[in-house]
């Protein structure tokens, strides 16, 4: 496998992107992994590295690089307090630039220009996936909310709003206890897409938490669930990326 620090040009400076891909492939499809609101760690590398080993180029960027290149949230009320102040200043028209960054720099690259791409994003950045098919359809081919937070709100850029825009096939998992997306939040997304002409998997995951799929989440982490997740995601990306 092949680990790589890149720094890639956006609009407002240089955003540093974790990269991990196969080190016996020429070629092959691109996922771009939104991190959650803890921050770029050591952990989502580990998960871009598994991504990687089933034959996927991983592009996990630091979304606060604009207030800091290395955040990462200390667990405890304040360490909280100050992420919560860092997701402040995002917004999805923000991502969305940070996503089309990375699109111009794949397509630098001769091999991996104007190719499929996937999507994935936990938590904070679920919404961020499933707006990233919505923003470039012709370039996003299936995206991933897990446990996303915030899928539906009163703004216009709302995921539960933008998602028709979207060619991508869409999923989603929610965990059964979740404050961040209830049961009633879900049942309002499920009713706006059926409204639209859209692929996509509402999946509710019994019997675990917000956060279920993270191994550093030591109260939380479900291996059973997590495994779930994981066969889900590969499946969707090798229907829709090969």
């Amino acid at each position: 496998m092949i680990e790589t620090e890149l720094e890639i040009p956006t609009s407002d400076g240089l955003m540093n992107v974790y990269s991990a891909a196969p080190d016996e492939m020429d070629f092959c499809p691109t996922i771009i992994f939104l991190m959650d609101a803890p921050g770029r760690r050591e952990e989502l590398h580990d998960m871009a590295m598994r991504i990687a080993t089933v034959g996927y180029r991983v592009l996990l960027p630091n979304l606060y690089y604009r207030k800091s290149k290395n955040f990462e949230m200390k667990w405890s009320d304040e360490g909280k307090k100050e992420m919560f102040e860092m997701t402040r200043h995002l917004s999805t028209s923000l991502v969305m630039d940070d996503v089309k960054s990375l699109l111009s720099f794949m397509d630098s690259q001769s091999q991996y220009k104007k190719q499929k791409v996937g999507a994935i994003g936990y938590c904070m950045s679920g919404p961020f996936a499933i707006a990233a098919a919505s923003f470039f359809p012709d370039r996003i081919y299936s995206a991933a909310s897990i446990y996303g937070a915030n899928l539906v709100t009163k703004r216009d850029d709302s995921p539960h709003r933008i998602a028709k825009r979207a060619k991508a096939e869409l999923y989603f998992a929610c965990a059964e206890v979740d404050e961040w997306a209830p049961k009633e939040t879900i049942e309002t997304l499920d009713k706006a897409l059926t409204d639209y002409d859209l692929s996509y998997r509402i999946e509710w995951y019994e019997g675990v938490e917000h956060g279920f799929a993270f191994p550093g989440r030591l109260n939380i982490y479900d291996r059973l669930s997590a495994e779930k997740h994981w066969n889900r995601v590969f499946s969707l990306f090798r229907r829709t990326l090969h």
